[in-house]
């Protein structure tokens, strides 16, 4: 039986989803949302008690002590389904960082058509980490050696993976002492798979000690390649200006929406949109031009380094087909709904594939390549701006916020210090002070299965009243920035006292966003940099810092969860656990869900829980920060404490009698 069905209010947030639902209805159109309240869950599924890896099942388990047909335990079953979606997630982020060191050493030698190192400070400064002579080199030549380094880190098979000695030393110890450092990043992405393979490792314990190595190879490998070779070809961002929601789409140009994760291809698109030649093809075609937007991580990637606004994160892909005013999306790998095609069916809008890894059925494909990057992005762009003649009737909601996007963590280091003293040390003052309680990294999907960014927002607002900082990424840092919050005076009204404060005196939102899902690396960066500061410990398990996603719904999340938890992280998902058993059925099935945990938390200073109620998300939260500033010696958390400073006391104080503002500043009364 289907359950029953939710109001648009129910579904989502986000005022301008809620009007293209509406449309949908009207239309008779199904979406992500309606298949969702059509589509029950299987229980035994879900709760991560099916195994399907062999044909003699698949094996159901539903009662106490029961196993499969090979004697599989719930335990084992869970634990084996768990490291796959973590492989599977490792590989999408890790084939992402393949591909960009690919197209770093095309570019190192000449044989790409458009791009540049743009970022040579930044080449300098990795390739130095690597022990990669700089000195009196030209880019290319770094380029060439820093690519063929990272190429290798795939196909490695004997050693270490050599992002890890980016982690803080105690951490790279205890990983050491654990024996779960990557030896190669395919190497254990394949080990994961085979260990999982009916007749090999059936000791729950000993799977999940592969997957923090699996996970790894992506948090600590693929995930911080692509970041820095993204940075180093399109620029480290830095803040400034966006838009984000459905209402940057227009009605008297050219739509094309890019949607999926490589920026390899976006910022090509961005370029040749803003060819002469292409600009005058649109106008031919009636429009007054191109406008671009995207969905997904490539909106975040392209919001952060071009400005191009975001029309939305994962559940607005369809509802920006549904306003009728989109002429292409146009896609690569991954978060990208089958379901597309047959929805533009109904309207003019051309689904393009570009990837050689991904085609659906259905869509025009125009395979992407690097070698003649500049002229397959100007004949994706002709194609779409041909199909300008054939828009029917549009309905563009108009609904769209500014935003402040682009806090890489270099950018942060400079903005808390300046060029000549760029430092972490105002971060870790500020916390240690309690002027800042702590640090809330919230990223992630949307989960049609939850009320769209509601459980993102609802977190965020309500940390923020806390004195928490917040850094996010991904579709949670989009469902931020449609809600306002990604700007400088944003809710600082609703912000703690101390948290207001530093945001005012360094002039910064108290929600900072810093990429696309890959970019969580940056997140680690920042508390490795913290960690190496001083005055919060001497690794990453001792601040008080938590990860959220609270609208999960992909394998890159779990395979982002376990590296963050490796790392020292609590992390917190929100919904289902595809590991939570069904505890009045199975009296056993909560053997992995603890171990993860509890286990974890042993090992590694981290740990992965699920949480389906918000509040309770935001105490543990809270309780975790407070935990660990009391470990670290620091004063309780009491925001009567603050709240004089900033901005509003400035006024104040100019307000003041001379004599007045003497004795407030100074303490000393007038003669």
């Amino acid at each position: 039986m289907p359950r029953a069905k939710r109001t648009y209010e129910e579904r989502t947030a986000d005022p301008a989803a809620q009007e293209m639902l509406i449309r949908a209805d009207e239309l008779g159109i199904g979406t992500a949302f309606s298949r969702a309240d059509d589509m029950v869950p299987c229980n035994i599924g879900g709760a991560g008690m099916c195994c399907k890896l062999c044909g003699m099942g698949p094996c159901r388990l539903t009662k106490d002590g029961q196993t499969g047909v090979c004697g599989a335990t719930i335990d084992t079953i869970q634990a084996r389904n768990l490291v796959r979606a973590i492989a599977a997630g490792a590989a999408a982020h890790s084939d992402h960082g393949r591909d960009m060191a690919f197209i770093l050493k095309a570019v190192a030698n000449g044989e790409t058509e458009g791009y540049v190192i743009r970022d040579v400070a930044k080449l300098r400064i990795v390739a130095s980490k690597y022990g990669i002579p700089i000195d009196k080199r030209s880019p290319e030549e770094i380029a060439n050696d820093l690519a063929d380094l990272y190429i290798s880190q795939f196909g490695q098979q004997r050693g270490e993976i050599v992002p890890i000695k980016r982690a803080p030393a105690k951490r790279q110890k205890l990983w050491r002492e654990h024996g779960v450092i990557p030896r190669g990043i395919d190497r254990e992405v394949v080990e994961a798979l085979h260990r999982t393979h009916i007749g090999d490792d059936q000791d729950p314990e000993h799977i999940l000690h592969h997957a923090i190595r699996t996970g790894l190879t992506d948090g600590w490998g693929g995930s911080m390649i692509a970041t820095d070779v993204s940075d180093i070809l399109f620029g480290t961002p830095a803040p400034l200006l966006g838009q984000a929601n459905l209402g940057v789409l227009r009605d008297d140009m050219v739509n094309i929406v890019v949607h999926g994760h490589e920026p390899s291809l976006s910022e090509m698109i961005v370029a040749a949109s803003q060819d002469p030649e292409i600009i005058e093809y649109a106008k031919q075609a009636g429009a007054k031009g191109v406008n671009l937007s995207g969905i997904c991580c490539t909106a975040n990637e392209i919001l952060m380094r071009q400005g191009i606004p975001a029309a939305g994160n994962f559940l607005h892909q369809e509802l920006a087909i549904l306003t009728g005013s989109v002429e292409a999306m146009v896609v690569d790998v991954q978060c990208i709904m089958q379901a597309l095609v047959g929805l533009a069916s109904n309207f003019h809008t051309k689904i393009i594939t570009t990837s050689p890894k991904v085609k659906i059925k259905g869509a025009t494909h125009i395979e992407f390549d690097e070698h003649r990057a500049l002229t397959v992005a100007k004949n994706i762009l002709k194609t779409s701006i041909d199909n300008f003649k054939n828009r029917g009737a549009t309905h563009i909601p108009q609904v769209r916020e500014d935003l402040i996007p682009g806090f890489s963590h270099e950018y942060i280091n400079y903005m808390l210090g300046g060029s000549y003293r760029a430092s972490f040390r105002p971060l870790n003052d500020a916390i240690m002070s309690g002027r800042v309680r702590g640090v809330a990294a919230i990223v992630g999907c949307n989960n049609p299965r939850s009320k769209q960014d509601y459980l993102h927002t609802y977190v965020t607002q309500e940390l923020l009243k806390q004195d928490v900082l917040i850094v996010e990424t991904g579709c949670g840092a989009i469902a931020a920035a449609k809600l306002g919050l990604l700007l400088g005076e944003a809710g600082l009204e609703k912000v703690g006292p101390g948290l207001k404060e530093v945001c005012e005196t360094v002039g910064i939102p108290p929600v900072l966003h810093m990429g696309s899902c890959v970019d969580n690396t940056r997140i680690l960066t920042v508390l490795t940099q913290m960690v190496e500061e001083g005055g919060l410990g001497d690794d990453i398990d001792q601040i008080p810092a938590v990860g959220l996603a609270p609208e999960w719904m992909s394998e890159k999340a779990l395979a982002i969860a376990t590296y963050c938890v490796a790392s020292g992280a609590y992390v917190i998902f929100g919904g289902a656990s595809p590991v939570s058993g069904m505890p009045d059925r199975v009296s056993d099935s909560d053997q992995v869900l603890r171990y993860i945990s509890e286990g974890w938390e042993e090992l590694y200073g981290g740990k992965l829980e699920f949480i389906a109620d918000v509040d309770e998300m935001i105490k543990n939260t809270l309780e975790h920060i407070d935990k660990k500033r009391k470990a670290l010696g620091l004063p309780e958390y009491d925001p009567d404490r603050f709240g004089r400073g900033g901005d509003n006391r400035m006024l104040e104080l100019e307000q003041m009698p001379v004599e007045e503002r003497r004795e407030a500043l100074y303490g000393v009364a007038a003669d």
